[in-house]
C-alpha cells in the first residue's frame, strides 16, 4: 500500500520536486543566518563565572563523548548510505549511534548513583562510629576518610586537605557538597555544617537516622532499576528488529521500496524518523528516576574569600571554645 501510494503521490505535476526541496533548504539557510546576525549584533548577556565554569565542563563533556562515539557513529551513517543510497537512512542511523546511550541506556548512570549513594551511607555510618568514641569532629573525618568507598575517595581527601590547611570546618563542609553534587549528600553535610556551628549533642543519632535513610534510598532504586530493565530490553530489541527489517528490504526487495529514493520519499522517510525519534525520547523521559533537586547551594557571586588563619589565631579560637 505505502510504495503504491508514494508512486502516486511523486506523479502529482512536480509540487514536491527537487527544486521545491532546494528553496525549503534555501530559506532555512537564510533564516538561520538572519537569525545569527541578530545575536551577533545584540550579543548575549554576560554570565557569571560558576556558570562560565559550569558550561566549559559541560563543553569539555560533550567534547568527549563526541569523541567516543562521533566516530563510530560516522562509520556507521556512511555504510547504512552505501546499503540503501538514502541520505536520510544515513544521517537517521549516525544519529541513532550517536545518541544510543542517552536514548536507550541509562543502565549505567543509575549504577553511579546507586553506588555514590551507598558509598555516602558507609561514609556516614563510620563517622558515626568514629564519633562514638569521644572524637570531634574535626578529627572523624580524616579518620573516617580513610576507610570511604573510592567513589568518595577524591572528595573526602581534598576535605582532608582544606583543613589541614586552617579552612574553617563549615566553609570545607561546603566544597565537599559542591564537589559531589548530590541531593543526598545536601542532608548530611547540612547536619555536619549545623554541627559545626552549633556544637550542640546528638549528631550519632541523626548520622545514624541519615544512613539509614540512604540505605533505603539504594534498596528502592535498586527495585525500580530491576523493573526497569526488562522494559529496556524490550525496547532495544524492537528497535533493532526494525532497523535490520528497513536494512533487509532495502538490498534484498530494493524494487519494494523504491519510491522512498524519490524526494518525497525521502520526506516520508524524513517524518517516520522523526515520529520514530519522538518516540524514543518520551521512552527516555519516563524512564528517568525524578530526583529532588540540591537545597545546600551558595551563590558564588556572594562568598568573599577567607584568610587562612594563623596558628596563633586557630589556638586562640580552641581557647574560647574550651572555656
Amino acid at each position: 500500500m505505502m510504495p503504491v501510494a508514494l508512486n502516486s503521490l511523486g506523479s502529482m505535476g512536480g509540487l514536491f520536486s527537487t527544486s521545491v526541496l532546494y528553496s525549503i533548504g534555501c530559506g532555512v539557510a537564510v533564516g538561520g543566518g538572519l537569525a545569527l546576525f541578530m545575536i551577533a549584533v545584540r550579543g548575549l548577556p554576560a554570565k557569571p563565572d560558576h556558570e562560565k565554569q559550569k558550561a566549559a565542563e559541560r563543553a569539555s563533556e560533550l567534547i568527549r563523548f563526541a569523541g567516543q562515539r562521533g566516530s563510530l557513529a560516522a562509520i556507521i551513517g556512511i555504510v547504512v548510505l552505501l546499503l540503501t543510497r538514502w541520505a536520510v537512512a544515513g544521517i537517521a542511523a549516525g544519529v541513532l549511534v550517536f545518541f544510543w546511550d542517552r536514548l536507550f541506556g541509562g543502565a549505567g548512570e543509575e549504577r553511579a548513583a546507586m553506588r555514590r549513594v551507598e558509598a555516602l551511607a558507609s561514609w556516614t555510618e563510620s563517622l558515626r562510629d568514629t564519633i562514638a568514641g569521644a572524637v570531634g569532629l574535626e578529627q572523624a573525618i580524616p579518620a573516617s576518610a580513610r576507610a570511604a568507598a573510592p567513589v568518595l575517595r577524591p572528595h573526602l581527601d581534598a576535605l582532608v586537605d582544606r583543613l589541614r590547611s586552617r579552612t574553617p570546618l563549615p566553609e570545607a563542609l561546603q566544597h565537599l557538597a559542591d564537589e559531589i553534587n548530590d541531593a543526598s549528600a545536601d542532608i548530611i553535610v547540612a547536619a555536619l555544617i549545623l554541627n559545626a556551628r552549633l556544637r550542640g549533642p546528638g549528631l550519632r543519632q541523626v548520622l545514624g537516622a541519615l544512613a539509614k535513610s540512604a540505605r533505603e534510598e539504594v534498596d528502592m532504586r535498586q527495585r525500580v532499576m530491576a523493573q526497569r530493565s526488562s522494559t529496556r530490553r524490550s525496547v532495544q530489541i524492537v528497535v533493532g528488529v526494525s532497523v535490520a527489517f528497513v536494512l533487509g528490504l532495502s538490498i534484498f526487495n530494493r524494487d519494494f521500496v523504491s519510491p522512498y529514493g524519490t524526494p518525497v520519499g525521502q520526506l516520508v522517510l524524513a517524518c517516520v524518523c522523526g515520529l520514530f525519534a519522538l518516540g524514543f525520547w518520551w521512552l527516555r523521559k519516563l524512564s528517568t528516576i525524578e530526583t529532588p533537586e540540591r537545597f545546600l547551594v551558595r551563590d558564588e557571586s556572594s562568598v568573599q574569600f577567607v584568610r587562612p588563619r594563623t596558628p596563633a589565631q586557630h589556638a586562640q579560637q580552641e581557647e574560647g571554645v574550651r572555656r
